[in-house]
């Protein structure tokens, strides 16, 4: 597995996600569904401050060691049995330099309606940022107190060769009260009780701290269509009735026990889940509602001007705070950098019919599309109907003198499904740029949002429509999912 090493200041705003294992569906006679013991383990006392310490292994820890956070009492862990609701997710709590912080989920939990992406940080990727640039990030907005959120995973960086933040520290001294710490357990089968206490302790040593904010499955135990960012959108039973997945993933009470468990010993202050769907969302919050235990606060996903399948398919439904009360933390909010703009004139090099032009592109990417492996893996955001699409969205902010930047992550500030949007950088200059956008009192015209729905009538899932399929590929999607 891939380790993310993230600098000193960025162990303060860190959600780590270090995924485990899936949770199972509800199957009535499964012995995955058996109700498992909700006895509580006794609450262990947190430290106030938090110590990171150089050299304490891998992952953000690395990036972590040497930054010593002082001051604040961390709040306690809730009882079993006895959760409350803080209140309703996404409400504003309060506006630090211009930026909003809101409630996640019905937790105590309040984060910066925009948080650093960090999956690239430091990584062997063309263009990503160095140790040194993500060390200023986090002093421009973490030291500097405008965004408390940073996301990140065990998993980290991804598709970099292993390699990512080497080892440092600072001498920097933040209160661990200013900070939200997240991290997430690998997905698939490694999520069981087992993996998912012993995953989180690995985390907190890497963290150098004794308790994190949120901790997220990665992606869902059970089989989902869309764990794997492939096309398809179908369930396929047979895929989910094979003896493998029938064998033993970790059942949706089974993983709320566990969770309540790290909640109950001070290990974390909340739990939620990514690259998900309703299904599991309300499958988790219903058993953690008949078990007593604390629900998940958060579901992660996919979601951009391209890709609003979270707000259409049941997801923003089921975490309203008239319904399920979980925050939605969006990723890839510029598609890969496609809504961005910048590969408008000349197509990503893996796309490029002139293969001079795509080969000189490859050797000095303009990012993540002009890449071999994530420009395969990210297909999705350059089918014919998502470029078509996006072409489109240039079209209308050009016309109402903004950047596509600029309009796709001012839309996602006034969805009422988000509660936080989190954004990668390349360099200082896209950061402070994103910051002006979510600075910007005044939302985007009603008759730019009408112009953009109207593009978006026309294809409601354009990053799941594909003309680059063919009966002698097996069944199989552009990156190996079963299609359709």
């Amino acid at each position: 597995m891939v380790s993310l090493l993230l600098p000193a200041p960025t162990a303060l705003l860190l959600l780590l996600v270090h995924t485990g294992g899936f949770s199972s569906a509800f199957c009535p006679g499964s012995p995955r569904h058996r109700r498992p013991s909700t006895a509580a383990l006794p609450a262990v006392g947190r430290r106030d401050a938090i110590s990171l310490a150089a050299g304490s292994g891998g992952g953000l820890g690395g990036l972590l060691g040497g930054l010593g956070l002082g001051g604040g009492a961390a709040s306690a862990a809730t009882p079993s049995g006895n959760y409350r609701s803080a209140g309703p997710t996404n409400e504003v709590v309060r506006v630090v330099n211009g930026i909003k912080h809101r409630r996640l989920g019905g937790s105590d939990i309040v984060v910066s309606e925009v948080g650093l992406g960090t999956q690239r940080w430091a990584s062997a990727d063309s263009n990503a940022p160095d140790e040194d640039l993500c060390m200023k990030f986090m002093d421009e907005v973490i030291i500097g107190g405008v965004v408390n959120l940073l996301v990140t995973a065990k998993q980290y960086p991804i598709l970099s060769g292993g390699r990512g933040m080497a080892e440092g520290g600072t001498s920097r001294k933040v209160k661990r009260e200013n900070v939200v710490i997240a991290t997430k357990i690998t997905g698939g089968a490694n999520v069981t009780p087992k993996n998912i206490k012993r995953d989180c302790e690995g985390s907190l040593k890497r963290l150098g701290t004794d308790y994190i904010d949120v901790y997220q499955t990665h992606w869902p135990a059970r089989y989902s269509p869309q764990a794997n960012w492939g096309q398809s959108l179908k369930y396929n039973q047979e895929v989910d009735a094979s003896a493998y997945r029938r064998g033993g993933p970790t059942s949706f009470e089974e993983l709320c026990v566990a969770m309540e468990g790290l909640i109950v010993e001070g290990k974390i202050r909340g739990w939620g889940l990514c690259n998900d769907n309703a299904y599991g969302l309300t499958g988790c919050t219903r058993a953690a509602k008949a078990l007593g235990t604390t629900p998940p606060c958060s579901i992660q996903g996919d979601f951009s001007m391209i890709d609003r399948k979270s707000e259409e398919n049941g997801v923003a439904e089921a975490a309203s705070p008239y319904n399920e009360n979980v925050g939605f933390m969006s990723y890839n909010a510029l598609a890969g950098g496609v809504l961005t703009g910048k590969y408008s004139t000349v197509p990503a090099a893996v796309d490029d019919p002139d293969r001079a032009r795509g080969e000189a592109n490859l050797r000095s990417p303009r990012g993540r599309m002009d890449n071999r492996g994530w420009g395969q893996t990210l297909y999705r955001y350059r089918t014919y109907a998502a470029l078509s699409a996006t072409e489109q969205y240039k079209n209308i902010a050009e016309a109402n003198g903004m950047s596509l930047a600029e309009m796709s992550l001012r839309w996602c500030r006034q969805r009422d499904m988000l509660t936080t949007t989190l954004v990668g950088h390349s360099d200082m200059g896209q950061l402070r740029e994103t910051l002006k956008f979510f600075r910007e009192k005044k939302p985007l015209p009603d008759q730019v949002m009408w112009d953009i729905d109207v593009v978006h009538m026309r294809n409601r899932t354009p990053i799941f429509s594909s003309n680059r399929v063919g009966r002698d590929w097996n069944g199989e999607g552009e990156i190996g999912e079963p299609i359709p």
